[in-house]
Parts: structure tokens; C-alpha cells; sequence
């Protein structure tokens, strides 16, 4: 694995299906752990807010052994007070690894350019790979398998898609992409994966083993709301979309839900939700990254 964990692109099937065989570990043995992160130091420099991300990570670094240490957006000022080099050179000097949840994923590439320490992408506006590592493993734990599923997201063509669109290619898992027009995700993601496009929700979710959605308007996108919540409405994931699905269907979010809009309540109580399993799994996934880089 390379020294930083920013993209899908940085994994291959072996390094991929070994994160998940560590993860394994550490979460059947959790809490008793090995000291594997031991008088390590991490910095979580963090743009935007968070509940799971955050908690995850300081979790998962303090059960390990190590001290997590968080600077929010004022206290750092990341490209505006000090630029991103100076920010990464400074931190190398003092941590063993920076995570970084940010607006621009430049900014993480920047980071990771200048710091001669792991970086890990918490976040940014093109990825989301360890929310989606935690998906991936979810769906291994559940399924025992990826050949021969098909995965419909439905929803933004956004960071997270992009990130599941990688890793359902590295994985072998068939995946269906469906946005409103205008909305699909990123060409170069589109080329770099083997995902298939539409504009047609039951299309996606036709058949399908899991029926995964994400929110409408994501951070940073407060100002075009309502207008997405009119374009987005036919993707709402309800009932009457998942009876396209398979009946064993599994649906998944990354939360945090908008329950009523991209997801109904009904749908994301259910029994074949699985929303908080990949929550949880975010803590032992990311104890599996941070490892796999700093030991």
C-alpha cells in the first residue's frame, strides 16, 4: 500500500482484500487490542464537520494505543492563514499522520505532496474512500462475496459515488449508477470504472442485491436545495422504488440521512437496512488503514 490512503486509486485487489482480512481482526478482537499504535500522535484536520468521521477515527486511534489531536477550520485556517505546504511540513515534524476531511480535494493531494508522514482522505469534495471501505466491507460481511451482486446507487453523482464506483471495479461488484440528468458523476470516473450510467431509477434498482442513496445536497450545496429537492424527487429510495429490487435487497446510506427525502423512514428502518452496519464499520476499517500505514 502507499504511503497515503486519498482515492480508491491508491489500493489494488490485494492490498484492498488485505485491509479487509485486518479489519476482521480488529474488530473481532476489539476492545482487546494490540498496542500497534503506540506513542503515535495523528492530527485530524477537518474543514467540515462531522459526527462518524471524527468519532471513528479518535475512537479507533485511542483503542489502538495512539493520541488523536482534532483542529477544527478555526484553528488552522488551512490555505488562508498558512498554506497547505507549510501546514503539511510543520505537522511532519510533530505526528505520525494527518487526516484530512476537506472541501478541496487538492487540498489533500497538497497535503499528502508536502508531508513526509501518511495522510489519509477523510473526505473531500471528489472521494470519500474510508466511508466507502466500510461500505465494501459491509457488503463482504453480509454477502461473503462480491462476483454476482449488483449494487444501484441512487442519488448526486457525487464524492461517495465516485469512490464506490473505484472500489465496486477493484471488487468485481456489478454496480448501476442513476441521477437526474446533468447530475451523473464525474467523466473521469466514469472512465476509470466499469459502472453502468442512466438517468432511470427503477432501471438501476431493477434486480438488484443492495440499493445504496446518499443526501441530495451535500455540504456546501446549502444554496441550491430546493431546487435539487424538485429535480431529486424521483429518486427517492421508498418502497415502491425497492420493489424493482430483489425482495432480499439490502439498502445502505452513508448518512447523515434527510429521512423524507432521498430515504422514506419505512425504508430506512427496515429490516434489510443496513445504514448503521456500515456506520460501525467505519471504526474498525479506518483501525485497519491506520495501521496497515503507520506500523
Amino acid at each position: 500500500m502507499r504511503k497515503d490512503f486519498l482515492s480508491f486509486k491508491d489500493l489494488n485487489k490485494e492490498e484492498l482484500f488485505n485491509l479487509f482480512s485486518l479489519t476482521e481482526t480488529l474488530k473481532k478482537a476489539r476492545p482487546n487490542q494490540d498496542n500497534l499504535l503506540q506513542g503515535k500522535t495523528f492530527v485530524l484536520v477537518f474543514e467540515k464537520p462531522s459526527l462518524r468521521t471524527r468519532v471513528t477515527f479518535e475512537t479507533g486511534i485511542f483503542e489502538l494505543g495512539g493520541k488523536p489531536i482534532y483542529l477544527s477550520p478555526q484553528d488552522i485556517g488551512m490555505g488562508t492563514r498558512e498554506s497547505v505546504k507549510d501546514v503539511a511540513l510543520n505537522l511532519s515534524r510533530w505526528v505520525h499522520g494527518i487526516i484530512a476531511r476537506v472541501f478541496a480535494h487538492q487540498n489533500v493531494v497538497e497535503l499528502a505532496k508536502h508531508a513526509n508522514i501518511p495522510v489519509i482522505n477523510a473526505l473531500s469534495d471528489l472521494e470519500h474512500p474510508c466511508q466507502v471501505l466500510a461500505d465494501l466491507f459491509t457488503v463482504r460481511e453480509r454477502f461473503g462475496k462480491f462476483t454476482g451482486l449488483k449494487l444501484a446507487y441512487i442519488g448526486d453523482g457525487n464524492n461517495v459515488c465516485h469512490s464506490l464506483m473505484l472500489g465496486a471495479k477493484l471488487c468485481g461488484l456489478e454496480m448501476w449508477v442513476a441521477t437526474p440528468k446533468d447530475y451523473e458523476p464525474n467523466n473521469e470516473y466514469q472512465k476509470m470504472s466499469a459502472a453502468k450510467i442512466t438517468n432511470d431509477p427503477a432501471e438501476a434498482a431493477r434486480d438488484a442485491d443492495i440499493v445504496y442513496t446518499d443526501v441530495w445536497a451535500s455540504m456546501g450545496q446549502e444554496l441550491e436545495k430546493e431546487e435539487r429537492l424538485k429535480i431529486f424527487s424521483p429518486y427517492q429510495i421508498n418502497s415502491k422504488l425497492m420493489n424493482y429490487a430483489k425482495s432480499s435487497c439490502l439498502v445502505m446510506h452513508c448518512l447523515p440521512a434527510h429521512r423524507g427525502e432521498e430515504i422514506t423512514d419505512e425504508v430506512i428502518d427496515s429490516p434489510t437496512s443496513i445504514v448503521f452496519d456500515q456506520s460501525e464499520n467505519r471504526l474498525h476499517t479506518q483501525k485497519a488503514v491506520l495501521s496497515t500505514l503507520t506500523t
